[in-house]
């Protein structure tokens, strides 16, 4: 939950990318005078300049108050204790270390496998294989009797064709012979991947093996991704409260009927989809690409419609009944676009592992590291084999006091290795030399503290990364503070909701409402005669059959309890019991049978409890502000002023 709401509040604090606008120390504006320098406030301005929804926010004004509210709350937070809390201090610990893993890699070789990748997403490959299945830790005999093994299927696929040898030697166990289907980037482990892209359509690979054992794979196909789609959609929702209205199902098919008919998308979408994002755009949506939709049965329909224009027959998800139209396909989305996502892709992925490898070789250059360790010898003569029974224990005289290498202002001695090596005995090895055992241990060992001792020092080797953990810091120091000092206090304070209700009462209303029917038509004549049925008191049903009949729909009904702004009403509605005038509403004609009116009216606490609880919190916060602020005096020097805002106008 702390996350969520930090994520929501402090969005603008915690961008990955600071760009300074000034290195100047002059003092903006002090806080009990604490100074505040204009390179901080510039360069945290300038960040989010972008992402400010309130226009009000980007005027240089507006937000240096909000700035200087901002580093009041930090104060009392600080006076207050709240930065000592083990709490606070644990959930800061693990984001720097989260954050860290952002900073610590090789950014060239990053940048080649994503450029890889994006290269990868943009083709499909189908692919069969056979596996032979071999587990990471096997014996070298077993080792060379699998790769044997599947040296002689390879042999029989050439003679005999992969499909049929792949069918007999599958046994679900030992073997596996497999049709993938097609796959792209990001889908296989990457030794698998790799392999699979860079075999060309019809050949067979050379056995390669990946944490699950040997294989070899047939390329039967590539093929360009099929990239992005835009599309629009009516849909209507499955949870009906409303025992009046019609099943969506029903409406659906009336709908799409009319679509059929030759009535527009759009306009049938502004009238009657319960999306209330994108009703009023006519049911339009954000561009998606494969696998953005969290729902399957939708994306497997937008995707399946290949013209632009065409439009899908209803279909049921879990959220409600839907009809798409398609608008837009295109292909991958450009380079530049997606490339952040790469990133976070390829530091998941088994890619990843390369790039752990080019940090560790350019630490070792930062720090000027030798791999020549002369000191590795004296460790292959102590060790024996009681290193294989995890009974090995350091000698009696062992010299652990001896300097073993330094990491930047860090000295490692004989112990520390020597600990390691204890440790780690622990981890099952098999029998080797004891120089391989000594030297893998220590690069090992070399890589961890190189790691580990970059991480400690990131903050004062890396200005970015400095910025942003500081931003963090304080970000969730006011979260500790707002929780304990507003949002807790103020669900608490039963008294206090109470009678900021009673003294605010003309904000929590029911809006007027009416219980209706609508009818709805392309035609203003079809109209007509369904105001002759209705005013002969005629059942909707049979009306319904009067006027859509020989499965074609002309008008389509409303029926329910309709609030003023309803989509299905216009503007101009006289609210008045009876039947109204045919209007012409969203490029298309109406008629509304008002059955009765309901005024507007009072909501109880009870009703309007959750809204009240959020706008008493905004009343408590303005009144604490104030109590904050002469507490901690606000000194803005504004000569400094002038030349911020200058400085902003002239960027």
């Amino acid at each position: 939950m702390k996350f969520r709401y930090f994520a929501f509040l402090f969005a603008t604090f915690l961008l990955l990318k600071v760009t300074a606008q000034s290195n100047s120390k002059e003092v903006l504006f002090s806080v009990d005078g604490e100074p505040v320098y204009t390179s901080e406030f510039l360069r945290v301005y300038n960040k989010n300049l972008d992402l400010v929804q309130d226009e009000s926010q980007k005027d240089v004004d507006e937000y240096l108050k909000l700035f200087t509210n901002y580093k009041l709350k930090l104060k009392e937070a600080k006076a207050l204790g709240l930065n000592e809390k083990p709490s606070y201090l644990r959930e800061l610990s693990n984001y720097k270390k989260q954050l860290a893993n952002s900073f610590m890699k090789d950014t060239k070789v990053t940048d080649a496998l994503v450029e890889e990748a994006y290269e990868r997403i943009s083709y499909d490959v189908n692919a069969s294989h056979i596996l032979i299945k071999l587990s990471e830790d096997a014996s070298p005999e077993d080792t060379l009797a699998a790769y044997n093994q599947i040296m002689k299927l390879r042999e029989r696929a050439k003679n005999e064709g992969f499909e049929k040898v792949r069918d007999e030697v599958h046994n679900g166990q030992t073997i596996y012979g497999e049709k993938l289907g097609y796959f792209s980037g990001f889908k296989m482990v990457y030794k698998f991947e790799n392999v699979a892209f860079k075999t060309k359509v019809g050949e067979i690979s050379q056995p390669f093996r990946t944490r699950f054992g040997y294989h070899i794979l047939n390329v039967l196909d590539k093929r360009k991704s099929r990239g992005e789609r835009t599309v629009a959609h009516i849909m209507l929702l499955n949870n009906k409260s409303d025992s009046l209205a019609e099943k969506p199902e029903v409406r659906i098919q009336e709908l799409y009927k009319k679509l059929n008919q030759g009535e527009d998308f759009e306009s049938l979408a502004k009238q009657f989809s319960e999306d209330r994002n994108s009703a009023p755009r006519g049911g339009m949506l954000s561009p998606f690409s494969g696998g953005q939709i969290s729902v399957q049965e939708f994306e497997d329909v937008a995707f399946g419609l290949e013209n632009i224009g065409d439009i899908s027959k209803p279909f049921k998800t879990n959220y409600g009944w839907h009809i798409i139209k398609l608008y837009d396909k295109k292909p991958i989305p450009e380079f530049k676009d997606i490339k952040p996502e790469l990133v976070e892709k390829v530091k998941r992925d088994d890619r990843s592992k390369l790039i752990d490898e080019a940090l560790v070789n350019k630490l070792k250059k930062y720090y000027n590291i030798d791999d020549k360790q002369l000191a590795l010898g004296y460790f292959e003569s102590i060790l024996n084999d009681d290193y294989f029974n995890n009974t090995w224990q350091l000698p009696n005289d062992f010299t652990s006091e001896k300097p073993l290498i330094k990491i930047g202002n860090k000295q490692l001695s004989y112990r520390d290795f020597g600990d390691y090596l204890l440790k780690t005995q622990r981890n099952p090895i098999p029998k080797g030399s004891y120089q391989s055992i000594i030297s893998n241990k220590y690069q090992l060992f070399l890589n961890d503290y190189l790691i580990a001792y970059h991480e400690d020092n990131l903050e004062d080797e890396n200005e970015d990364f400095a910025h942003i953990v500081a931003e963090y810091r304080d970000g969730l120091l006011l979260f500790e503070l707002m929780e304990s000092t507003i949002w807790n206090a103020a669900k608490t304070d039963s008294i206090g909701i109470q009678e900021y209700y009673n003294n605010h009462k003309s904000n929590y209303v029911l809006p007027k409402r009416i219980e209706a029917v609508v009818a709805s038509s392309a035609k203003q004549k079809t109209l007509k005669k369904v105001t002759k049925l209705l005013e002969q008191n005629m059942a909707l049903d049979q009306i319904k059959k009067l006027v859509n009949g020989n499965d074609k729909i002309d008008v389509v009904f409303t029926q329910g309890i309709l609030e003023e702004n309803h989509q299905s009403i216009p503007k101009e509605f006289e609210f008045k019991k009876g039947l109204s005038k045919i209007y012409h509403h969203n490029n298309s004609y109406v008629l509304i049978q008002v059955k009765d009116i309901f005024p507007e009216s009072q909501k109880t606490f009870e009703e309007a409890k959750g809204s009240i609880i959020s706008d008493y919190q905004t009343f408590k916060e303005e009144n604490w502000l104030k109590q904050l602020s002469e507490k901690y005096p606000v000194v803005i020097n504004q000569e400094v002023l002038k030349n911020v805002k200058s400085q902003i106008k002239n960027q």
